[in-house]
């Protein structure tokens, strides 16, 4: 094409030149525009790069370049390995491209390992390892790709690109060959990416497609992974797949990577994954590549690392987690089309049953002209018309001499005698005449006929025989062929819940910036470079903003710390003054969802207005604080505490309740409370020695305000201690679960003063304390501990005439006090005690509380208990008087017999 380019543009300069000589001589300047010439050229290319490079055709599934090298070899097939150079060599005579483009391609279809069969280094799919030179590696084809690809009787063919070869327009595949192994390429204005499907259910959809049935397919990756195919839209254009390495832990130190996701390689998923460490997204101490046949990839994790959240950070910050668009585009009818994944599998099954047809047709047109010519061999030598042109001396005499000798014995045959089958039986030789067996002769005539039937049979039954096709394809070349993908659907990582700390975050807070680089101001703690984070400022406003080096975000900052999107958990607690002179208001709110960058007013948008106390609560506790008045005109009680428990938590929009009307001197803290909120799923992650609420490690149970933690080590010590996320735990802890008080603990322990093994029961009545409950003698030894209701132990003597014995710890011992010595277990040496499993007990359930959704509600005032002192239009602070107060405690005792009776009519007093 730039020859043509060429050859136009000198055809133009000379054309130019003519025109430039001509309007020199009559003075008059011409402008010749190549716009026209510029479309019409481009549209050339372009079409020629979708229609004969970068497209495949959805008839035979191939590009041009993968057409010509099956041609070829074809062409060179002979059983035996062809150098993958020569049949490049040979493909060139039809590819009018150099041969790296050829040697590419072929590699290509060789590692889908359905095509090709393949002799010496052929590269790694996994490792991205290329594959030797074209000259030392061998290929031949498979024996699915010399049954399915070719059939040169149902082949079309067209001249080569010189005119002097043949070459099939399309190749008769009878198999969905472009999704089994899938196809990418860009021309020029498109693109294309269909991805590879798995070959037996290809061949099962085929078949409920040919049944009538609905079907569903998804893609299979040669390289394994996970992929999440809820999204795929059918391979159409808008679909999206999400593919996963395989990532498991080997122990709390490793975890090893055994399959890669489809697009990637081991080399380059090792630079994501350094390059991750690098910028502090995770933390890893090296990586050991073991790959060989099979991926292993080892990922060496430093001390007090979670493994759990380090393979959630993999998938969210390297190439463990690919997304994959594909765009189904084909070659129809030469035109580009774009189709789904289902269309193209009916249109590929619909077309095998074509092609079936056609060679069935073809197979019956020749047994039916087999069972013609040995019909009439049989006349000409079991009648022995040959005799008949003994005295003829032309040609054409013994032709109608043959012809006059087959007309008395041809009545049943399917149709006339030509020239050309009277020629052929002159033909025959003298010893085939000589030795002519009637018998066999009819036999073979027979078994035509019985073909024949076959034939006609299975052209009468098509959907049938192309069931039995797919189902012998699958038979023959089905096994090893099993999916290695596995199907399921992702749960979204947020990148910042597993993104490590990587940074720090300072504030100065009367300046009003926040940032990492502002290290000679206030520490405010560890984050990552990817966190949001939310301030609170003196004025009542808010705002989010992403972390950097230094940000200003208003002056007079009273809290900053790092947001936590849809955390419903942290509750803020705020008093704030209305403008200069108005009201004060108390609220209870959370932040789950903001605009980053907007500035929100938590007041009520006066100006003036001023935050009297605040707080935030990371498990929505409620505290209880002192408001004191100032001493003005003729207030009567300057003093009185608040209960934050008192509110109900509401969006960040609502006014709140009224305090005052006042002028308010300060708010002080009084005491902490309990959280307000429903109960909170903990888990502890064994590797790092941590409670969390992110689902990681094993679960602990739903703890609300008041519930507690059971620890209990080896040396003896127990304690229930409110879960906190920050709290540590010792190295010999052997118990750590949800506390249950009225549910007794259980131990054996040997006292190494007395030198006697003992077993007591007791429950802790004093929380927030560790207690001892062996004795503190240093050859005291805590032997087994249960936490379940009947415990069973099995005690093992050290002598062996003694057999061992099971001991109910619920019968040997009652509970007792958590010092109490316990009761004396047997005077034998023990050799050791195991714990069997427990007598069963029916534990009484918990009760349900009923979880209250928190909405952004309008901005309302809302109205304090009667217990809580509040100020309307008094102009001294008024408390609630007797009567009210008996109002409200008739109304609360009415309630509660309601409640507690069905006896409407019952007295109250």
């Amino acid at each position: 094409m730039s020859e043509e380019i060429n050859e136009n543009e000198e055809v133009n300069n000379h054309n130019n030149q003519s025109e430039n000589l001509e309007n020199q001589n009559d003075n008059v300047e011409t402008i010749t525009k190549v716009t026209g010439m510029y479309k019409e050229w481009f549209l050339d290319y372009a079409s020629y790069v979708i229609l004969e490079r970068a497209v495949p055709a959805l008839l035979d599934g191939l590009k041009p370049v993968q057409r010509r090298i099956m041609h070829s070899m074809k062409d060179l097939d002979d059983g035996r390995y062809n150098k993958v150079a020569n049949i490049v060599g040979h493909t060139m005579q039809y590819h009018p491209h150099g041969d790296a483009s050829i040697a590419d391609a072929m590699v290509q279809i060789g590692q889908k390992e359905l095509l090709i069969d393949m002799q010496g280094n052929w590269g790694n799919i996994l490792t991205g390892d290329r594959a030797a030179a074209s000259r030392y590696i061998e290929a031949r084809l498979s024996k699915f790709a010399l049954e399915v690809v070719f059939n040169p009787k149902t082949t079309k063919w067209q001249a080569s690109y010189d005119g002097r070869k043949r070459e099939p327009v399309n190749l008769p595949v009878k198999f969905p060959l472009l999704l089994a192994q899938g196809a990418e390429g860009i021309a020029v204005g498109l693109s294309t990416k269909i991805l590879p499907h798995n070959f037996n259910e290809l061949i099962d959809a085929s078949i409920k497609y040919l049944k009538g049935r609905s079907f569903k397919i998804v893609p299979d990756f040669l390289t394994g992974g996970i992929a999440d195919f809820s999204n795929y839209n059918d391979g159409k254009r808008g679909g999206k797949v999400r593919v996963r390495a395989k990532i498991s832990q080997i122990d709390k130190k490793t975890l090893v990577i055994t399959e890669i996701p489809f697009g990637t390689t081991t080399q380059s998923l090792i630079d994501s994954i350094l390059k991750a460490n690098d910028k502090g997204k995770i933390k890893i101490k090296r990586i050991e590549d073991n790959t060989a046949a099979n991926v292993e990839i080892l990922v060496h994790l430093p001390p007090n690392v979670s493994p759990d959240k380090t393979i959630d950070a993999l998938y969210a910050f390297t190439n463990c987690e690919n997304s994959i668009s594909p765009l189904c585009c084909i070659i129809e009818d030469n035109k580009p089309i774009f189709v789904g994944v289902t269309q193209m599998l009916k249109h590929s099954t619909d077309h095998t049953v074509e092609l079936l047809k056609l060679e069935l047709e073809i197979q019956l047109n020749e047994l039916e002209e087999q069972w013609h010519f040995a019909s009439l061999e049989r006349i000409f030598i079991e009648n022995r018309i040959y005799r008949d042109i003994e005295e003829e001396e032309t040609w054409e005499g013994v032709i109608k001499a043959i012809d006059e000798g087959l007309k008395p014995h041809i009545k049943h045959l399917k149709r006339a005698v030509t020239e050309e089958d009277i020629v052929r039986l002159t033909e025959i030789r003298i010893k085939k005449i000589s030795k002519f067996d009637i018998d066999k002769a009819k036999q073979h005539i027979e078994s035509l006929e019985e073909k024949i039937e076959g034939v006609k049979h299975h052209l009468a039954n098509l959907i049938d025989y192309a069931i039995d096709y797919f189902k012998n394809l699958k038979d023959k070349y089905g096994k090893g062929k099993e999916r290695k993908t596995e199907i399921r659907i992702f749960d979204d990582i947020v990148a910042s819940k597993v993104a490590m700390n990587n940074a720090k975050l300072y504030v100065n807070r009367a300046e009003g910036f926040i940032g990492t680089s502002l290290r000679k101001d206030e520490f405010v703690c560890d984050c990552s470079d990817i966190d949001d984070i939310i301030t609170f400022r003196k004025d009542g406003t808010m705002m989010v903003t992403k972390i950097d080096a230094k940000t200003f975000v208003g002056k007079d900052i009273i809290h900053v710390a790092v947001f936590k999107k849809k955390d419903k958990r942290t509750v803020y607690n705020m008093m704030y003054r209305d403008g200069k002179s108005g009201p004060s208001y108390m609220k209870r709110f959370n932040v789950t969802s903001v605009t980053r960058d907007k500035e929100y007013d938590l007041a009520n948008g006066k100006k003036g207005s001023i935050v009297h106390y605040f707080s935030a609560n990371p498990n929505g506790e409620a505290e209880v604080v002192t408001i004191n008045l100032r001493a003005v005109g003729s207030i009567k009680k300057l003093k009185w505490d608040i209960d934050f428990a008192d509110l109900a938590v509401k969006g960040r929009a609502v006014r709140g309740n009224t305090i005052t009307k006042f002028a308010i001197k300060k708010v002080e803290f009084k005491e902490a409370g309990v959280s307000t909120l429903k109960p909170r799923k903990i888990w502890f992650d064994d590797a790092v020695q941590r409670l969390n609420v992110d689902e990681r490690g094993e679960l602990l149970g739903e703890f609300k305000a008041e519930d507690k933690l059971l620890i209990i080590t080896q040396s003896g010590k127990a304690k229930a201690v409110k879960p906190d996320l920050a709290m540590h735990f010792e190295d010999d802890m052997i118990v750590l679960e949800k506390w249950i008080p009225k549910k007794p603990i259980s131990a054996i322990y040997y006292d190494g003063e007395k030198e006697r093994y003992y077993v007591k029961r007791f429950v802790i009545e004093t929380t927030e304390k560790e207690e001892v409950f062996i004795s503190e003698h240093p050859k005291s030894q805590l032997e087994i501990v249960a936490t379940d209701y009947r415990p069973v132990a099995e005690v093992v003597y050290s002598k062996r005439s003694l057999e061992n014995e099971q001991v109910n710890l619920e019968e040997f011992i009652a509970v007792k006090g958590i010092k109490a010595l316990g009761n004396q277990l047997t005077t034998e040496k023990i050799k050791q005690v195991n714990l069997l499993e427990s007598l069963p007990y029916d534990e009484p359930e918990d009760e349900k509380i009923e979880e209250v959704e928190v909405v952004d509600e309008e901005v309302v005032e809302d109205k304090l208990p009667l217990d809580i002192p509040t100020i309307e239009k008094s102009s001294t602070l008024e408390l609630p008087n007797k009567e009210d107060k008996k109002a409200a405690l008739l109304k609360k005792a009415i309630k509660k017999k309601k409640d507690n009776s069905d006896d409407s009519q019952q007295s109250l007093f």
